[in-house]
């Protein structure tokens, strides 16, 4: 289990990305982890911050870990867990099941990296009707930008207040261009930065992070930038670093 062996052998194993989240979420926020594997950023948000998460892995075999990640961390009464795929329509896709932190969405039957499991999709227009104060990790193998399109009433609203994505070139699989995606994005009211957590400090982007596989999109920087220099300071154990 990559996720989980990379945060026993670093600490957090998305350092920059996960000391945002920690810095930046509030009790009273919902934190949304699509493709959360073994829920390492719904650890976080919910057994760390108390932050209400939804937390969705549409692998079945990763979700019964998810879900024993979740109860060893005595978080359930904060997660509401989903079995599920998030896409631009509801919908059945077919998703690899063998491939740990790499499992993705599948169309051509030829090139499936072994076993695959038909999952049910839904958008997050719908996953999300009526809430407020969100923020959003995506982490879907390529497959981010379907997910943004069905997420157009959500986005072009203000329920959202930050975005954590990961534009890495896995578009490409699908012909998606991840650019397009950036630019449609900032369409929707939010800047791109980077995170320094020693510093305390969002660093603006021009584009997106061609320096780590995840952008992080802001809607109010003045805000966000208020909720990180006020928040408490965090101390990880394995590798003795305050943050």
């Amino acid at each position: 289990m990559v996720a989980a062996t990379l945060n026993i052998y670093t600490g957090l194993h998305e350092f920059e990305d996960m000391s945002f989240v920690l810095h930046c979420l509030d009790k009273q926020d919902t934190f949304v982890d699509i493709g959360a594997n073994i829920g390492s950023y719904t650890v976080i948000a919910s057994a760390v911050i108390g932050a209400k998460c939804i937390s969705i892995e549409p692998i079945p075999s990763t979700f019964s870990i998810l879900l024993d990640n979740i109860h060893l961390n005595k978080a359930a009464d904060k997660v509401t867990a989903l079995n599920i795929g998030v896409g631009k329509e509801t919908d059945f896709l077919r998703f690899t099941e063998n491939g740990d932190t790499m499992n993705r969405v599948v169309f051509d039957t030829n090139d499936q990296n072994g076993n695959t499991v038909n999952v049910p999709v839904k958008k997050l227009d719908d996953i999300l009707a009526g809430s407020d104060s969100v923020f959003l990790k995506i982490d879907v193998e390529g497959f981010e930008t379907n997910v943004i399109k069905g997420a157009d009433k959500l986005l072009s609203g203000t329920a959202v207040m930050g975005i954590i994505i990961e534009l890495n070139g896995g578009g490409n699989y699908y012909g998606f261009n991840e650019l397009q995606l950036h630019e449609q994005i900032l369409h929707y009211g939010f800047k791109p930065f980077c995170y320094s957590p020693f510093d305390r400090k969002l660093i603006p982007l021009k584009s997106k992070n061609y320096l780590s596989g995840n952008t992080i999109y802001i809607r109010d920087e003045e805000l966000i930038q208020e909720r990180i220099a006020n928040s408490s300071s965090y101390h990880i154990h394995h590798v003795n670093l305050d943050i």
